[in-house]
């Protein structure tokens, strides 16, 4: 029987106006603090941390085969969470943007793939909190090998 190892980061970003959170395959975060309103897979921006930040142990765990990434978004109280998996494949180096994806794309945005959820899946009362520019946003990343 194998022990199941977790690590968990934590990014702090905003929410914004623009969001809409209408995209059926992705959601994405990003260090930029715009948005336009064509960003529909975007949920937080002038996040704290994204892809080359993440500590390099966490992203050694995510590269390994069966990982399991669970993404906790909060904001205001309110929360929804994301399961997806990791892959060997991922390079995880963008230095502005993560990416979770539905489909098994990967890119150097890629932060998991296969996930349960897309951006238009997500709680509607927590988007409505994202779309205030005030609003602190706390995204919760946890791998699982």
């Amino acid at each position: 029987m194998s022990k199941t190892t977790q690590l968990t980061e934590i990014i702090v970003g905003y929410g914004h106006p623009n969001v809409s959170a209408m995209h059926k395959t992705t959601v994405e975060f990003t260090k930029d603090k715009h948005l336009s309103k064509n960003g529909d897979c975007i949920l937080i921006v002038n996040a704290d941390k994204v892809l080359t930040d993440l500590n390099p142990l966490f992203k050694e765990k995510l590269r390994q085969p069966n990982s399991k990434l669970i993404v906790t978004i909060e904001a205001d109280g309110l929360k929804d969470q994301i399961i997806g998996e990791g892959s060997p494949d991922l390079s995880l180096k963008h230095p502005t943007d993560i990416v979770i994806r539905k489909s098994a794309y990967i890119s150097d945005r890629t932060l998991a793939i296969h996930a349960n959820k897309a951006a238009q899946d997500l709680s509607r009362q927590l988007i409505k909190k994202l779309q205030n520019p005030q609003q602190k946003a706390t995204i919760t990343l946890t791998v699982e090998v």
